[in-house]
């Protein structure tokens, strides 16, 4: 049985990075949301820090190297993305951009995606909104109604702070776990092989109907 697959991508560049620490909670949460069920869960964490070199040949050259084509073809065949950058000048940062910019702009059509975002004061919390969310509209994604900042007063901050941002990392991957866990089979012609932007692809994409991701987050 084809398992779910879960994708979580950090464009962190530090090390330690508190980038990748929301990615790892983010992917870890979703993961226990999505245990139990009938086909099993696979988590993947692709770091864009080793791939920079890699995504800057691709935007000059339009050819991907073997690293750059494996992380491409783990987030376009995911089930559900986790997205997580830093905060650079009020916006997401030109790694995470980069990195997108590469892909074909049909691979991540209907695809559920988690936003996130860490900064180091809660000033730029609505980075998510005005930033991310445009931007994976405009890429046809779903994105699920949550979305989570972590400053950096979050981290070590008192129980309450502390507990705020464990509830809200719960309540997106929830969302985003009954999104992943709806979606049809890979193989359905949505991503994958043709998903390096500049290649061909984009026939015979599904579009998963609004209503069926409202009856999933139990809005309608």
């Amino acid at each position: 049985m084809e398992p779910i697959r879960i994708t979580a991508v950090s464009a962190g560049l530090g090390r330690p990075s508190s980038t990748r620490l929301l990615a790892d909670r983010l992917a870890e949460s979703t993961r226990r949301h999505l245990e139990g069920g009938e086909r099993p869960v696979e988590v993947q964490v692709v770091e864009l820090r080793g791939l920079a070199t890699d995504i800057a040949h691709n935007l000059v050259t339009g050819f991907p190297g073997p690293a750059l084509a494996e992380a491409v073809g783990a987030v376009t065949g995911a089930d559900g993305l986790i997205a997580v950058t830093p905060v650079f000048t009020a916006s997401y940062s030109g790694l995470f951009k980069s990195f997108f910019d590469v892909i074909d702009n049909t691979a991540l059509h209907g695809k559920p995606v988690l936003m996130a975002a860490t900064g180091g004061t809660p000033r730029h919390s609505l980075v998510t909104e005005h930033a991310m969310r445009p931007m994976f509209a405009y890429l046809r994604a779903v994105t699920v109604p949550t979305a989570v900042y972590a400053a950096s007063e979050d981290w070590g901050a008192g129980d309450e702070r502390a507990g705020e941002l464990s509830a809200r990392i719960g309540r997106a991957a929830r969302e985003l776990a009954e999104l992943a866990g709806g979606r049809p089979l890979p193989g359905d012609g949505t991503g994958g092989e043709n998903a390096i932007a500049g290649e061909a692809g984009g026939a015979g994409e599904t579009v998963v109907p609004f209503a069926r991701h409202l009856a999933a987050l139990g809005l309608d």
